[in-house]
């Protein structure tokens, strides 16, 4: 058996490797989506482009302006002199949000009333704009606090320090900066794995049975558990091969901290990939052309994505929905790397995703098999 399988190996490495394009898309796309992904994916928003409508032009307008504009995330790029320009600039797409600020602003903070800001956003990208919105009210508070205490300084200097405050003292831990990216590039690393394993497990059998071979190769003497190993193991070597390379560049590239054990962060790789590679044996029995094995690839790998919580809370989805989520083996792999590089997690804490990998890896492979070998006979 041992002979066997080892020429099954070196026929598959062989096949593999001997195409230089197929060398490249091994491992070019995966590193270079890495890095694209991992500038993309990220909830921070930079230099969101806005309006200002100013009837008021006093000091204190302009201030409240000045604060705004000085900060990253939003680009003033126009002075308007009327509303219909807000309704125009967002319509063309030219505008996010148009700040307006009405005659009288100025004394009613001087009167010590409420001076209200009227923001306009274009909610057609929600996310975008419940964050630009968020970033408009720290500012806008900011903004009444200091006024608050430069006025009661210039009235009452000895009343500033019975004046009553609230601070909210910020203590982050594992991400202290809250940079998005330090979540996201985990995540992009256990998405291009199932997308890298997947589509080679599916493609390499159906491309077999599509030119043929599969049927000389079941003329010889090696066995279909032989034959299935032959062509599993190859793509579990290669997986955990485009594993490291991700991990490396992600970690490197984006200076994502490994605070964790890179023994549990592999016992949790080689967990995954055997779900992977059941799933890939899987779809190859249900698919008889490679555009079958495609369409049914896609079929699985966007609602396990959507399902892994890689960009959406999985706490946000309806209850019937989180429960479907521990369907996808994503969602286990996706803790345990993030929570080996941001929180430095043992195994302890992380039996339940291990657990989980386990049993959806036994089904996987066992109903894959099963397919598979009556698929043979």
């Amino acid at each position: 058996m041992i002979g066997r399988l080892k020429q099954m190996l070196i026929k598959e490495f062989i096949q593999v490797f001997r195409d230089t394009r197929t060398r490249f898309v091994l491992f070019g796309p995966p590193l270079i989506q890495m890095v694209i992904f991992g500038y993309a994916a990220t909830y921070e928003i930079r230099h969101v482009p806005a309006a200002v409508l100013d009837y008021d032009n006093t000091q204190e307008s302009r201030e409240l302006i000045s604060r705004v504009a000085a900060t990253p995330y939003f680009d003033l790029q126009q002075r308007l002199a009327n509303p219909e320009q807000i309704r125009n600039l967002i319509d063309r797409g030219d505008a996010t949000l148009a700040l307006r600020i009405d005659s009288g602003f100025a004394q009613q903070l001087r009167k010590g009333q409420t001076a209200r800001v009227q923001v306009i956003v274009d909610a057609t990208n929600s996310n975008t704009a419940l964050i630009a919105l968020g970033y408009l009210n720290q500012i806008a508070q900011r903004f009444a606090g200091d006024y608050q205490r430069d006025r009661t300084q210039r009235v009452g200097p000895q009343l500033v320090s019975f004046a009553p405050s609230v601070t909210l003292e910020q203590r982050p831990w594992f991400n202290t900066n809250l940079h998005s990216r330090w979540f996201f590039v985990p995540g992009v690393i256990g998405s291009l794995t199932m997308i890298v394993v997947i589509n080679l497990t599916a493609f390499a059998i159906v491309r077999e049975r599509e030119v043929g071979t599969l049927e000389q190769i079941m003329v010889t003497p090696i066995r279909p558990v032989e034959f299935i190993l032959g062509k599993t193991l190859p793509f579990f070597l290669i997986g955990l091969a485009d594993v490291a390379l991700i991990a490396t560049l992600g970690t490197f590239w984006f200076q994502i901290p490994l605070r964790g054990s890179i023994f549990v962060l592999l016992a949790g790789t080689v967990l995954f990939l055997l779900c992977m590679l059941g799933i890939g044996l899987l779809i190859s029995t249900i698919s008889s052309t490679q555009q079958q094995a495609m369409v049914t690839s896609f079929f699985f790998i966007m609602p396990a994505i959507v399902f892994s919580g890689f960009g959406f809370p999985i706490s946000t989805m309806p209850q019937w929905l989180q429960l479907s989520t521990f369907l996808s083996p994503l969602r286990y792999f996706l803790i345990v790397l993030r929570g080996v590089y941001l929180k430095g997690l043992g195994s302890g804490p992380l039996w339940p995703q291990f657990l989980g990998m386990a049993v959806l890896a036994a089904a996987l492979l066992g109903v894959s098999v099963l397919r598979f070998r009556k698929v043979l006979d």
